[in-house]
């Protein structure tokens, strides 16, 4: 315990609790706590404080663990759509050109901070500003209860595929060579059979936590010693076990941990540099261009034939600048490709987007429906699978939520209406499993204002409504919906 000590910088835990008072500060106006971390580490910087062994370990630890965890999400199958990895792709790229065009405008027009700046110094700053934060969309579609939905999986999959993007540029920035030994790590394929043996044994408890440091820590270690980025190591070690039955919940005990030691990443950020007045104008600029980076989005989620509902939600959870762009931002500096200052004007920028996003989600249906004809303008005529049009004119009773209580009703109530019952689950695959049991279920997102346009008979002969999603707050949606919509059945 005493060697543990002496290895944290006597003033670090003095740090952690100025952190707190920040993230707690912010949080209670309804912002994420990573915001009042950055501004912490900004306070931090400005009175002289310098960081510590002990800090510097934690940023690592938080991001090595934020890696795993992706991975533990991370299926590949999810990723194969079009409306994924297309929308991704293509946005990365027109919004990293985009950027770095801005960027040379005002490098040619002689800004200090711009001045110096060649094409490729742009490419990198447009390239670390057009990722979307990973963490506040998870946390802001848990908090709703919409992980699960088509736009929440959407999102979600666009953000882990810039997160590839990413972890790639990481390993490549390097510039190591693997060493010949890193053709070893091929074995870790047929490894996964062992790997996925201990875990449905570690139980539910602290092994299933250890087991899971194990892991991060170890992959990013074996690929760090045949000489390939750490971070890539953690990323592979969690894809190999994504498709196990516990991933998630491995991915869900080691939440708190992984957020716990990003903290010392936000704070370590924040100490790197001070914004000063042209630094805070500059990350003002990149603001004003965030409705850009949302209207592409937008505008591409409906070239691949998303509802426009479907597009306005999806395009919202990624209305942000990502905390990846910093791990980017921070690598730059590091290797001189930018100048310290720009470290600080990504944290900002990062922030200032938070700051505006997060009052928008709560708005965001109430902002459709009052574009929606707008909106409906985009739409192409054909649909994805998941957004085509329902026939449910004979439906008497609906249960929204198919989950084990939404399961049960639907059983004990099937045979009063036979064929008249139908239920709808935001879960894809959730629903395939319940047709196989011959049960009538539809995919679908109750709290989607779309979702009525799907089916416009629905309301016709309806009777009763059931409601059994997972989130209270779903199901406050889900009933003001039908109330706006006129129904005047049961609920």
């Amino acid at each position: 315990m005493e060697s543990i000590l002496l290895s944290i910088d006597p003033s670090d835990p003095i740090w952690i609790a100025i952190a707190f008072v920040f993230g707690f500060a912010v949080k209670l106006i309804g912002l994420p706590p990573l915001v009042g971390f950055l501004f912490a580490g900004f306070m931090l910087n400005a009175i002289g404080a310098e960081g510590g062994t002990f800090l510097s370990a934690t940023a690592d630890l938080g991001i090595t663990l934020l890696l795993f965890t992706i991975g533990l999400k991370l299926k590949l199958s999810s990723l194969t759509k079009p409306e994924v990895w297309g929308v991704a792709s293509i946005h990365m790229v027109t919004l990293t050109l985009l950027i770095a065009g801005l960027v040379m405008i005002f490098s040619t027009l002689g800004f200090s901070l711009f001045a110096g700046l060649d094409f490729n110094s742009a490419l990198l700053i447009g390239f670390a500003l057009s990722f979307s934060s990973t963490v506040f969309a998870i946390k802001i579609l848990d908090q709703i209860g919409a992980t699960m939905s088509r736009h929440g999986n959407i999102a979600v999959g666009v953000l882990v595929v810039q997160d590839i993007a990413a972890v790639v540029f990481l390993a490549a920035s390097t510039g190591k060579v693997p060493e010949i030994w890193a053709v070893g790590l091929l074995l870790l394929i047929p490894l996964r059979h062992l790997l996925h043996r201990i875990l449905q044994h570690t139980g539910h408890g602290e092994l299933l936590v250890l087991y899971g440091i194990v892991l991060a820590l170890g992959g990013a270690d074996v690929f760090e010693l045949v000489g390939m980025k750490g971070d890539v190591g953690a990323l592979v070690l969690g894809m190999l076990l994504a498709h196990h039955p516990k991933a998630k919940e491995m991915a869900n005990a080691l939440l708190s941990f992984k957020d716990l030691f990003l903290v010392g990443f936000f704070l370590s950020v924040g100490m790197t540099a001070l914004p000063g007045l042209e630094e805070m104008m500059i990350a003002s600029i990149f603001i004003v261009f965030l409705p850009i980076k949302v209207a592409i989005y937008f505008g591409l989620f409906n070239l691949f034939k998303l509802r426009s509902s479907t597009s306005w939600r999806s395009s919202l959870n990624l209305a942000n600048y990502s905390e990846f762009g910093l791990i980017v931002g921070t690598l730059c500096t590091a290797a001189g490709w930018l100048p310290v200052e720009w470290l600080a004007i990504f944290a900002i920028t990062m922030s200032m987007s938070l700051i505006v996003s997060a009052p928008i989600t709560p708005v965001r249906d109430k902002l459709y429906n009052q574009w929606r004809y707008r909106f409906k303008r985009f739409e192409r005529r054909q649909r994805i699978e998941g957004e085509e049009d329902l026939d449910l004119h004979h439906i008497e009773a609906v249960i929204f939520g198919m989950g084990r209580v939404g399961s049960a009703v639907y059983d004990s109530i099937e045979k009063d209406f036979e064929s008249r019952i139908v239920g709808v689950e935001i879960d894809a695959d959730r629903v395939d499993r319940l047709c196989e049991k011959n049960r009538t279920v539809v995919n679908g997102d109750a709290t989607n204002p779309d979702f009525w346009a799907r089916a416009p008979s629905l309301l016709q002969g309806l009777q009763w409504v059931l409601l059994t999603l997972p989130s209270h707050q779903a199901n406050i949606a889900a009933a003001t919906h039908l109330k706006e919509m006129g129904y005047v059945g049961k609920i």
